[in-house]
């Protein structure tokens, strides 16, 4: 599974806007790789933030 999915599919299962530290939790990944695919999430308009430092799928 790509890093993309990995990240929609922890955000997705978690029901709820979550910081990247619960991400990174959720999906196995390191912050590192974490952080680069939320940049090209965010660049595809595929999360949005309903508030500061939380994140969730569109």
């Amino acid at each position: 599974m790509d890093e993309k999915k990995k990240v929609l599919e922890a955000m997705s299962k978690a029901g709820k806007a979550l910081k990247t530290g619960e991400i990174v939790e959720l999906s196995g990944l390191d912050k590192k790789t974490v952080d680069k695919v939320m940049n090209e999430l965010k660049k595809d308009d595929q999360i949005v933030s309903p508030k500061r430092c939380y994140w969730e799928p569109k």
